[in-house]
């Protein structure tokens, strides 16, 4: 190769970085997963490209692919802190949990100081439920890498395991300033929210994640909670629509789902709703009085009282069912007695 190839070369690879810095900055993650795989493919053993490779992978979950690019740094530098840090991260989220531990342990052995290896560390010992430590661990990612988003969320998460919700709270937050659109993190705040009753609050974070994933069921459940805390029935109802579509064999949604449109009076539906919730869950008396109550309320006073029965035998203590099949066989014969 002669010297004026060789120099364009190298001169395309620092356009390329730049570029790929840029984006990075710019969190811009799809458009630095191609300009480094292209710095790759120009040399594969450019090891910074394949670190900013990793960190991209990681960011748009791409856990399979990050790890392979944390493999290729580790066989072109063995002594690679960085490459094993990531190759930790990699197996902790394809839940590879002692893989992870033991290349995570051997990053640290070779940089005490790696924020990375330190984030890693309180990851695990939050799935290993070691919270104590776990927290010990994010203080620790957190003095070397202050503006890491992921390293306030899992010192949100210790504190929100040892029973600390105000400071579990405060740590999301401070995680949030760095990444506004953290959809766990999101949901981590609106979770602590709802735990500390603080239910319009959750609404204004859950509304915030389903612009960023219309479709995501956790935080369309979360949504759903604080909703049917707040007694928001036509807003609940939109919800849990979509939650019964999304997860059409999921209990709790369809549940909610029936309240809702209960709560709307909308009880045409609402005798659909629970027919569902009753195929998921067959003995529960409460779901048999309710399916009672709900066609007593659509004036169906024989069909009321023969379910009501039915809930009575289910379980025969359960006053809540006797009632209603006293209510429906009252009413039952009195539109008799209007008849003739």
């Amino acid at each position: 190769m002669d010297n004026t190839t060789q120099t364009d070369i190298i001169q395309d690879q620092e356009t390329l970085r730049a570029q790929a810095h840029g984006h990075v900055q710019a969190r811009k993650w799809q458009e630095a997963i191609q300009v480094f795989t292209r710095l790759l493919e120009i040399d594969q053993a450019d090891e910074e490209s394949a670190l900013g490779l990793a960190l991209a992978m990681d960011k748009v979950g791409r856990y399979e692919k990050m790890y392979e690019v944390a493999q290729l740094v580790i066989e072109h530098n063995p002594s690679s802190a960085q490459g094993l840090a990531y190759k930790a991260r990699a197996l902790q989220k394809l839940e590879r949990i002692s893989e992870a531990t033991i290349a995570n342990d051997q990053a640290l052995l070779l940089d005490t100081h790696l924020a990375l290896a330190w984030l890693n560390r309180s990851g695990l010992q939050i799935l290993q439920q070691r919270f104590p430590e776990a927290l010990r661990s994010a203080l620790r990612a957190i003095e070397l890498h202050t503006d890491d988003a992921r390293a306030w969320i899992n010192k949100g998460m210790a504190l929100f395991n040892l029973n600390h919700l105000m400071e579990a709270l405060a740590a999301i937050e401070q995680g949030l300033t760095f990444e506004p659109d953290y959809l766990f993190a999101l949901q981590m705040k609106a979770e602590i929210l709802r735990r500390l009753a603080r239910m319009q609050e959750v609404v204004t974070t859950m509304r915030h994640a389903l612009e960023l994933a219309p479709e995501d069921v956790v935080s369309l459940s979360i949504m759903a909670q604080a909703l049917r805390a707040l007694g928001e029935h036509e807003p609940l109802q939109q919800i849990t629509g979509e939650l019964v579509r999304l997860m059409p064999d999921d209990l709790l949604a369809w549940e909610m789902h029936m309240r809702a449109l209960r709560g709307l009076g909308r009880f045409e539906e609402a005798a659909e709703a629970i027919e569902h919730v009753l195929e998921l869950d067959p003995h529960n008396v409460r779901f048999w009085t309710i399916k009672a109550d709900t066609l007593y309320r659509l004036g169906r006073y024989r069909e009321s009282a023969r379910i009501a029965n039915h809930a009575m035998q289910v379980d025969v203590d359960y006053r809540p069912a006797q009632r209603l099949h006293e209510k429906a066989v009252k009413m039952m014969y009195q539109h008799k007695e209007k008849r003739k």
